[in-house]
């Protein structure tokens, strides 16, 4: 009822969604309201389309890839287009500085903590959630990288984190793109919008330790895509990282599938 108050007051030419729930309160207006509601577009920013995305009264789905939006229409019958991931344009805008220009300031601050060393971020989302985050970022130590915990919101995290040598541990940043241009690798446990971030970014993408459940969907839907590697395990990981945050043509073509990923306009889309 709330949604629908907000619908008749301003009258908008679309509804667009961008989370589960929000999916199933605009597909449960329409089919309560039927062709006195606009048209309503959700687009579904996992990899692993899960059911609370999916209501069949919705009018479109954008996608990030293929697979996923087979998925959708055979679920809902509903229209399904394949856009890519959406992000904003400070991540595709980013790269490393070019020959003579000066570094970023993550640059320059990673260059003087961990001098040689190949910059891992490793993800764990805005909550901090994920099984291993200090043991996976020492392992990253110890084989010679500098292992950035992006610890969000969890301040216990961080502060264990801090104990570990050769370890950065980080909480909330709003400069994320400038500290992906200056990293070499991305660990991710849930293929969110970090994951996708880095893609647009040319930062290579290695899953390990997926959260359970869409984390778990969504980083080998990922990886399956061709876009990014999982890891199912310690020596999986550094293999992978020991091809990828390094130059060479491994790494190159990682960083070619994961921005090829990004195909048409979203917001184009809505508005045809």
């Amino acid at each position: 009822p709330r949604l629908r108050r907000v619908v008749d007051r301003w009258r908008p030419d679309a509804l667009v969604s961008t989370f589960h729930q929000a999916a199933q309160a605009t597909g449960r207006l329409r089919a309560a309201h039927g062709g006195d509601c606009p048209p309503s577009t959700v687009v579904v920013t996992d990899f692993a389309v899960h059911r609370q995305w999916l209501h069949p009264d919705n009018s479109l789905y954008l996608c990030v890839t293929d697979a996923a939006a087979a998925r959708v229409t055979a679920a809902t019958g509903r229209p399904a287009k394949v856009c890519g991931p959406v992000v904003p344009a400070a991540f595709t805008a980013g790269g490393r500085p070019a020959p003579g220009r000066q570094p970023s300031r993550w640059g320059t601050e990673l260059a003087r903590i961990g001098p040689g060393r190949p910059v891992v971020l490793v993800s764990a989302g805005a909550w901090g959630v994920g099984r291993g985050l200090t043991a996976t970022a020492r392992l990253l130590a110890d084989a010679g990288h500098l292992p950035v915990l992006l610890c969000g919101n969890d301040e216990r995290l961080r502060a264990d984190a801090a104990r570990l040598p050769g370890v950065l541990p980080l909480g909330w940043i709003d400069d994320l793109p400038d500290l992906m241009a200056a990293s070499s690798a991305l660990v991710d446990n849930a293929a969110g919008q970090t994951a996708v971030q880095a893609l647009a970014a040319g930062v290579p993408v290695v899953g390990y330790r997926p959260i359970p459940g869409h984390g778990v969907e969504g980083v080998r839907e990922m990886a399956e895509a061709g876009i990014s590697e999982y890891a199912a395990g310690d020596a999986a990981l550094l293999s992978a990282l020991d091809r990828l945050a390094r130059p060479g043509p491994g790494r190159e073509r990682r960083i070619a599938a994961g921005r090829a990923v990004f195909v048409g306009d979203a917001a184009r889309l809505v508005a045809c």
